[in-house]
Protein backbone atom coordinates (compact mmCIF):
# COMPACT_ATOMS: atom_id res chain seq x y z
CA UNK A 1 0.00 0.00 0.00
CA UNK A 2 1.33 3.43 -0.95
CA UNK A 3 1.42 5.84 1.97
CA UNK A 4 0.69 9.45 1.11
CA UNK A 5 3.66 11.74 1.64
CA UNK A 6 3.71 15.51 1.94
CA UNK A 7 6.72 17.73 1.39
CA UNK A 8 7.34 20.85 3.42
CA UNK A 9 10.10 23.14 4.59
CA UNK A 10 11.14 25.28 7.52
CA UNK A 11 13.61 28.14 7.82
CA UNK A 12 16.48 27.59 10.21
CA UNK A 13 17.90 30.28 12.49
CA UNK A 14 20.44 31.48 9.92
CA UNK A 15 17.87 31.64 7.12
CA UNK A 16 18.72 28.33 5.46
CA UNK A 17 15.77 26.34 4.13
CA UNK A 18 15.45 22.81 5.52
CA UNK A 19 13.13 20.57 3.53
CA UNK A 20 11.40 17.46 4.79
CA UNK A 21 8.99 14.67 3.86
CA UNK A 22 6.09 13.91 6.20
CA UNK A 23 3.95 10.78 6.36
CA UNK A 24 1.75 8.88 8.78
CA UNK A 25 -0.52 9.94 11.63
CA UNK A 26 -0.07 10.19 15.37
CA UNK A 27 2.58 11.69 17.68
CA UNK A 28 5.48 13.14 15.71
CA UNK A 29 8.95 11.62 15.39
CA UNK A 30 11.80 13.35 13.54
CA UNK A 31 14.33 11.03 11.84
CA UNK A 32 17.83 12.42 11.19
CA UNK A 33 19.73 10.43 8.58
CA UNK A 34 23.45 9.73 8.68
CA UNK A 35 26.39 10.32 6.37
CA UNK A 36 26.10 9.40 2.70
CA UNK A 37 22.33 9.40 3.21
CA UNK A 38 19.35 11.64 2.54
CA UNK A 39 15.77 11.78 3.78
CA UNK A 40 14.88 9.00 1.35
CA UNK A 41 17.30 6.59 3.06
CA UNK A 42 14.78 5.95 5.85
CA UNK A 43 11.61 5.99 3.80
CA UNK A 44 10.82 2.35 4.62
CA UNK A 45 11.41 2.93 8.33
CA UNK A 46 8.97 5.84 8.17
CA UNK A 47 6.40 3.68 6.39
CA UNK A 48 6.76 1.04 9.11
CA UNK A 49 6.05 3.72 11.76
CA UNK A 50 3.35 5.55 9.82
CA UNK A 51 0.47 3.59 11.34
CA UNK A 52 1.19 4.97 14.81
CA UNK A 53 3.30 8.11 14.25
CA UNK A 54 3.66 11.13 12.04
CA UNK A 55 7.22 10.81 10.75
CA UNK A 56 9.28 13.78 9.59
CA UNK A 57 12.22 12.97 7.32
CA UNK A 58 14.32 16.12 6.88
CA UNK A 59 17.21 16.36 4.46
CA UNK A 60 20.18 17.57 6.46
CA UNK A 61 22.02 20.50 4.90
CA UNK A 62 23.89 20.08 1.68
CA UNK A 63 21.54 17.59 0.03
CA UNK A 64 18.07 17.00 -1.32
CA UNK A 65 15.39 19.48 -0.32
CA UNK A 66 17.61 21.53 1.98
CA UNK A 67 19.92 24.47 1.44
CA UNK A 68 23.72 24.48 1.31
CA UNK A 69 26.26 24.53 4.10
CA UNK A 70 27.22 28.01 5.20
CA UNK A 71 30.58 29.37 6.29
CA UNK A 72 31.74 27.91 9.58
CA UNK A 73 29.15 25.14 9.50
CA UNK A 74 29.17 23.00 12.61
CA UNK A 75 27.02 21.21 15.12
CA UNK A 76 25.23 24.35 16.32
CA UNK A 77 23.82 24.91 12.83
CA UNK A 78 22.72 21.27 12.70
CA UNK A 79 20.98 21.61 16.06
CA UNK A 80 19.28 24.81 14.92
CA UNK A 81 18.04 23.00 11.81
CA UNK A 82 16.62 20.20 13.95
CA UNK A 83 15.04 22.72 16.32
CA UNK A 84 13.21 24.35 13.41
CA UNK A 85 11.78 21.00 12.31
CA UNK A 86 10.80 20.08 15.88
CA UNK A 87 8.94 23.36 16.24
CA UNK A 88 7.05 22.93 12.99
CA UNK A 89 6.19 19.32 13.83
CA UNK A 90 5.28 19.99 17.48
CA UNK A 91 7.61 17.05 18.10
CA UNK A 92 9.53 15.95 21.19
CA UNK A 93 10.98 12.67 19.91
CA UNK A 94 14.05 12.23 17.69
CA UNK A 95 15.72 9.24 16.07
CA UNK A 96 19.24 9.88 14.75
CA UNK A 97 21.46 7.59 12.69
CA UNK A 98 25.28 7.71 12.59
CA UNK A 99 26.30 11.39 12.29
CA UNK A 100 22.61 12.26 12.65
CA UNK A 101 22.77 10.42 15.97
CA UNK A 102 25.57 12.72 17.13
CA UNK A 103 23.40 15.73 16.28
CA UNK A 104 20.41 14.18 18.06
CA UNK A 105 22.44 13.56 21.22
CA UNK A 106 23.76 17.12 21.24
CA UNK A 107 20.22 18.43 20.71
CA UNK A 108 19.05 16.35 23.66
CA UNK A 109 21.55 18.18 25.88
CA UNK A 110 20.62 21.68 24.67
CA UNK A 111 16.98 21.67 23.52
CA UNK A 112 14.24 21.31 26.12
CA UNK A 113 11.91 20.18 23.34
CA UNK A 114 13.75 16.84 23.06
CA UNK A 115 12.22 14.53 25.65
CA UNK A 116 13.14 11.18 24.10
CA UNK A 117 16.05 10.40 21.81
CA UNK A 118 16.88 7.15 20.03
CA UNK A 119 20.23 6.74 18.29
CA UNK A 120 21.68 4.13 15.95
CA UNK A 121 25.45 3.81 16.23
CA UNK A 122 26.78 7.35 16.69
CA UNK A 123 30.44 7.39 15.53
CA UNK A 124 32.00 8.21 18.88
CA UNK A 125 35.58 7.29 19.72
CA UNK A 126 35.96 6.18 23.32
CA UNK A 127 39.76 5.73 23.14
CA UNK A 128 40.88 9.00 21.55
CA UNK A 129 40.07 11.67 18.97
CA UNK A 130 38.29 10.85 15.74
CA UNK A 131 40.75 9.90 12.96
CA UNK A 132 41.20 12.64 10.39
CA UNK A 133 44.34 11.53 8.54
CA UNK A 134 42.22 10.27 5.62
CA UNK A 135 40.63 13.66 4.89
CA UNK A 136 43.60 15.11 2.95
CA UNK A 137 43.64 12.17 0.55
CA UNK A 138 39.85 12.34 0.16
CA UNK A 139 40.12 16.06 -0.65
CA UNK A 140 42.78 15.46 -3.31
CA UNK A 141 40.72 12.72 -4.93
CA UNK A 142 37.56 14.84 -4.95
CA UNK A 143 39.46 17.81 -6.42
CA UNK A 144 40.73 15.53 -9.20
CA UNK A 145 37.19 14.31 -9.95
CA UNK A 146 37.99 10.79 -8.70
CA UNK A 147 34.75 10.36 -6.76
CA UNK A 148 34.94 6.58 -6.55
CA UNK A 149 38.45 6.76 -5.10
CA UNK A 150 37.36 9.40 -2.58
CA UNK A 151 34.47 7.22 -1.44
CA UNK A 152 36.77 4.24 -1.00
CA UNK A 153 39.12 6.38 1.10
CA UNK A 154 36.25 7.49 3.35
CA UNK A 155 34.70 4.03 3.59
CA UNK A 156 37.96 2.42 4.63
CA UNK A 157 38.63 5.15 7.18
CA UNK A 158 35.21 4.58 8.75
CA UNK A 159 35.68 0.79 8.57
CA UNK A 160 32.36 0.44 6.78
CA UNK A 161 31.16 -2.18 4.37
CA UNK A 162 31.56 -5.97 4.45
CA UNK A 163 34.88 -7.31 5.68
CA UNK A 164 35.66 -8.55 2.19
CA UNK A 165 35.72 -4.91 1.03
CA UNK A 166 38.48 -4.12 3.49
CA UNK A 167 40.50 -7.08 2.24
CA UNK A 168 39.95 -6.33 -1.45
CA UNK A 169 42.76 -4.65 -3.43
CA UNK A 170 42.08 -0.94 -3.60
CA UNK A 171 42.11 -0.67 -7.44
CA UNK A 172 39.43 -3.37 -7.67
CA UNK A 173 37.35 -1.70 -4.98
CA UNK A 174 37.59 1.64 -6.79
CA UNK A 175 36.52 -0.04 -10.03
CA UNK A 176 33.49 -1.65 -8.42
CA UNK A 177 32.56 1.60 -6.67
CA UNK A 178 32.79 3.48 -9.95
CA UNK A 179 30.49 0.97 -11.63
CA UNK A 180 28.02 1.29 -8.76
CA UNK A 181 28.04 5.09 -9.10
CA UNK A 182 27.46 4.87 -12.84
CA UNK A 183 24.60 2.40 -12.43
CA UNK A 184 22.94 4.57 -9.81
CA UNK A 185 23.34 7.69 -11.95
CA UNK A 186 21.66 5.90 -14.85
CA UNK A 187 18.65 4.90 -12.75
CA UNK A 188 18.23 8.19 -10.90
CA UNK A 189 14.98 10.04 -11.37
CA UNK A 190 13.96 13.62 -10.61
CA UNK A 191 14.58 14.44 -6.97
CA UNK A 192 16.76 11.40 -6.28
CA UNK A 193 19.89 12.02 -4.23
CA UNK A 194 22.69 9.82 -5.55
CA UNK A 195 25.93 8.70 -3.96
CA UNK A 196 27.81 10.96 -6.37
CA UNK A 197 25.78 13.94 -5.12
CA UNK A 198 26.41 12.96 -1.51
CA UNK A 199 30.16 12.47 -1.85
CA UNK A 200 31.02 16.17 -1.26
CA UNK A 201 29.11 16.15 2.06
CA UNK A 202 31.75 13.90 3.60
CA UNK A 203 33.92 16.99 4.17
CA UNK A 204 31.36 18.43 6.58
CA UNK A 205 30.49 15.07 8.12
CA UNK A 206 34.14 14.47 9.02
CA UNK A 207 34.27 17.89 10.68
CA UNK A 208 31.13 17.14 12.69
CA UNK A 209 32.49 13.80 13.86
CA UNK A 210 35.75 15.45 14.93
CA UNK A 211 33.79 18.15 16.77
CA UNK A 212 31.48 15.75 18.57
CA UNK A 213 33.37 12.49 18.81
CA UNK A 214 33.95 12.59 22.57
CA UNK A 215 31.37 15.06 23.81
CA UNK A 216 28.09 13.12 24.04
CA UNK A 217 27.83 12.07 27.66
CA UNK A 218 25.50 14.30 29.69
CA UNK A 219 22.17 13.45 28.07
CA UNK A 220 19.19 14.05 30.39
CA UNK A 221 16.49 12.66 28.08
CA UNK A 222 15.20 9.11 27.96
CA UNK A 223 17.59 7.44 25.52
CA UNK A 224 17.42 4.31 23.38
CA UNK A 225 20.79 3.02 22.14
CA UNK A 226 20.59 0.85 19.04
CA UNK A 227 23.24 -1.02 17.08
CA UNK A 228 23.94 -4.01 14.90
CA UNK A 229 25.67 -7.21 15.90
CA UNK A 230 27.79 -7.11 12.71
CA UNK A 231 28.96 -3.50 13.08
CA UNK A 232 32.59 -2.43 13.66
CA UNK A 233 33.94 -2.84 17.17
CA UNK A 234 34.48 0.90 17.72
CA UNK A 235 30.77 1.56 17.21
CA UNK A 236 29.89 -1.09 19.78
CA UNK A 237 32.41 0.46 22.17
CA UNK A 238 30.76 3.84 21.64
CA UNK A 239 27.39 2.40 22.66
CA UNK A 240 29.03 0.73 25.67
CA UNK A 241 30.35 4.12 26.80
CA UNK A 242 27.02 5.85 26.28
CA UNK A 243 25.19 3.10 28.15
CA UNK A 244 27.45 3.67 31.15
CA UNK A 245 27.23 7.47 30.97
CA UNK A 246 23.58 8.23 30.25
CA UNK A 247 21.36 7.84 33.32
CA UNK A 248 18.16 6.97 31.45
CA UNK A 249 19.50 4.73 28.68
CA UNK A 250 18.33 1.37 27.34
CA UNK A 251 20.40 -0.72 24.91
CA UNK A 252 19.27 -3.01 22.07
CA UNK A 253 21.54 -4.89 19.67
CA UNK A 254 20.10 -6.36 16.47
CA UNK A 255 21.67 -9.71 15.61
CA UNK A 256 22.72 -9.90 11.98
CA UNK A 257 22.50 -6.17 11.25
CA UNK A 258 25.31 -3.72 10.57
CA UNK A 259 25.67 0.08 10.48
CA UNK A 260 22.99 0.36 7.79
CA UNK A 261 20.45 -1.66 9.73
CA UNK A 262 17.84 1.10 10.03
CA UNK A 263 17.95 2.06 6.35
CA UNK A 264 16.05 0.82 3.32
CA UNK A 265 16.23 -2.85 2.39
CA UNK A 266 17.94 -2.24 -0.95
CA UNK A 267 21.07 -1.24 0.98
CA UNK A 268 20.88 -4.09 3.46
CA UNK A 269 18.67 -2.54 6.14
CA UNK A 270 15.91 -4.22 8.08
CA UNK A 271 13.78 -1.19 8.90
CA UNK A 272 10.81 -3.16 10.25
CA UNK A 273 12.95 -4.61 13.05
CA UNK A 274 14.25 -1.19 14.04
CA UNK A 275 10.77 0.35 13.75
CA UNK A 276 9.41 -2.20 16.23
CA UNK A 277 11.85 -1.00 18.90
CA UNK A 278 11.21 2.66 18.09
CA UNK A 279 7.45 2.18 18.28
CA UNK A 280 7.81 0.62 21.71
CA UNK A 281 10.14 3.40 22.89
CA UNK A 282 8.16 6.34 21.50
CA UNK A 283 4.98 5.48 23.38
Amino acid sequence: MTIATETGHVTSADGTVIGYHRLGAGPAVVVLHGQMESAHSHRQLAEALAGTHTVYLPDRRGRGLSGPYGAGHGVEREVEDLAAVLTAAHAHWVFGVSVGALVALRAATTLAAVRKVAVYEPPLFADGPAPTDWVARYEREMAAGRVAAALVTAMRAARMGPSIFRAMPRPLLELLTGRMLAAQDGKAGPGDVTMRMLAPTLRQEAALVAELAQSQRNVPADTLLLGGGRSPAYLKAALDALERAIPKARRVEFAGLDHGGSGNTDLGGRPERVADELRHFFT
